[in-house]
């Protein structure tokens, strides 16, 4: 896994009440999965959000992927 896409996710507890984000702004993780998993596109998003960069969407793509190689998981709250 490309480290330095894992370098533009970010954890600060003054941004977001520390949920992961991109580059330190309050675009979260899983506002950019929700977007992906709801059918837009890479491109789509960076027209809705120009702050954003085809790697941020990379790094939440990677940055999903390391969780759900965890161990276990007790459950998924919907």
């Amino acid at each position: 896994m490309d480290k330095q896409l894992l370098n533009r996710i970010t954890i600060n507890p003054e941004i977001c009440q520390g949920r992961p984000t991109i580059r330190n702004t309050r675009y979260t993780i899983d506002l950019i999965l929700d977007l992906l998993s709801s059918g837009m596109s890479e491109s789509e998003i960076i027209e809705d959000y120009p702050a954003l960069e085809s790697n941020d969407i990379k790094a939440c793509l990677a940055f999903a992927s390391r969780l759900s190689k965890v161990k276990s998981v007790n459950r998924i709250v919907a």
